[in-house]
This record gives C-alpha cells, structure tokens and sequence, in this order.
C-alpha cells in the first residue's frame, strides 16, 4: 500500500486570493467610476461615449457569461 501526502496547496491559494483582490480593486474603481458616470456631464454626452461604455459592457459581458456560464459559455 502506498501512502499519498496531501498536496501543498498554498501556493495556489497565494496566488488566487492575490488574483481575487486584483479582481477587487478593478471592480472598485469600476464601480466608482461608473458612480461618477465615468467621468461625464449629461451635456456633454456625445455617440463616442455610447460607443465606449457599450465596449465596457462588452468586455464585461465576456467575463460574466464565462464566470456564471451563460451566452456562448452555457452548457
């Protein structure tokens, strides 16, 4: 019978809590960012703005449909 250790996994915990917290602080200055209406006056809202904030939301719509597994990353 052979013995198996348990595998040291703190590295791979390091590195993920490190990946999570840059995660974090993205979502947090995202987030304040778009409290402040990324940085826009209503009077100043042109089509180049819609065009960037519709570019946000596609990068991020990427990221959650892979996270929960929706759109073309649905089972």
């Amino acid at each position: 019978m052979t013995t198996r250790r348990a595998a040291d996994n703190s590295k791979a915990l390091d590195a993920f809590m490190a990946a999570k917290v840059e995660i974090d602080t993205m979502l947090e200055s995202l987030k304040a960012l778009s409290d402040d209406h990324f940085e826009t006056h209503p009077d100043e809202i042109n089509w180049g703005h819609v065009g960037t904030l519709k570019h946000y939301a596609g990068l991020l719509r990427q990221i959650t449909d892979s996270a929960f597994k929706e759109g073309e990353h649905a089972a």
